[in-house]
């Protein structure tokens, strides 16, 4: 607190420097992709802060909306969980600031269609084909913002894989309207409450959404695979790098992994991209005992 208020008024910068200062005193800073509230707030979090008494601290958003904070340093952290390994890339090398020097990708989750089971629309969801569902007259559906979050992004191009499939060219046109039709985006913290109030028939959410919500949920077709890809790093001068690798550690040990799977993520084993030698050696210990 002490931190906040001599920073009160002054600049985004003294507010950096807060953050920072705050980590270094409390515990752990986490930024991960939105779709992880639920696991991270309500699991990983709390177990991890009573196996290790560090305090963590958990910051939510688009995984590329995260990504621009980073490289805009509009704020630090020490971890960073990403749905998508091109957003590591976007942080990777010198002209991005070095912020990410090697990631780990160590879970997924798949695309699907979550509704309302109180819409109208919800009968037609349930029967229909996916596609024709998301076409009918007066439906609301809604996702993230393809520029800001993977999965706003995997949405477009699912849409796009789609009319090729099904030889549909106007497919995009009937169901987004277009890519950032902004009758349909919404950030990725709201859109869960959206659906759930009755504002939104159907939208677009990974499995753990699904899971961790009692949304029900419809999945896509085999053929058209789109899936959350989570990958995990420690930021470059991470201002608690200690209390960073044993979050990761935690992340990726038995107990770790038994909260991604009650939480409806499939656990994948480690695959390390980037420098490997930079890779601290308790975290490079966890990583092979996962593989």
């Amino acid at each position: 607190m002490k931190h906040m208020i001599a920073c009160l008024g002054v600049s985004l910068a003294c507010a950096v420097v807060a953050d920072r200062a705050m980590a270094d005193d409390h515990g752990v800073s986490v930024m991960y992709a939105g779709s992880l509230v639920n696991l991270m707030e309500r699991s990983v979090g709390p177990a991890f802060e009573k196996e290790s008494g560090l305090h963590f601290s958990g910051y939510a958003g688009g995984s590329n909306k995260l990504a621009n904070e980073i490289k805009g340093k509009l704020r630090r952290a020490d971890v960073f969980i990403s749905a998508s390994p091109k957003v590591n890339a976007s942080l990777m090398g010198a002209a991005n600031g070095d912020w990410v020097r090697w990631y780990a990708n160590f879970a997924e989750s798949p695309l699907l269609i979550g509704y309302n089971p109180a819409s109208k629309y919800a009968q037609a969801l349930k029967s229909q084909r996916w596609d024709k569902a998301l076409q009918m007259p007066g439906i609301r559906i809604g996702r993230t913002d393809p520029n800001l979050d993977p999965k706003g992004a995997f949405t477009v191009d699912l849409i796009a894989r789609a009319a090729i499939l099904y030889q549909e060219p106007d497919l995009m046109a009937r169901t987004l309207g277009s890519p950032n039709n902004p009758q349909q985006v919404l950030p990725e913290e709201t859109l869960v409450g959206r659906l759930q109030s009755g504002q939104l028939d159907a939208g677009f959410f990974y499995s753990t959404e699904t899971s961790d919500l009692k949304i029900p949920a419809i999945p896509l077709p085999a053929e058209l695979p789109a899936k959350a890809q989570y990958t995990l790093t420690i930021l470059r001068d991470a201002p608690n790098s200690s209390g960073a690798n044993r979050f990761v550690v935690f992340l990726l040990s038995a107990q770790g992994r038994a909260l991604l799977k009650a939480h409806g993520i499939d656990v994948v084993s480690p695959a390390v991209s980037g420098d490997r030698q930079r890779i601290p050696a308790p975290v490079e210990a966890a990583l092979r005992g996962g593989q």
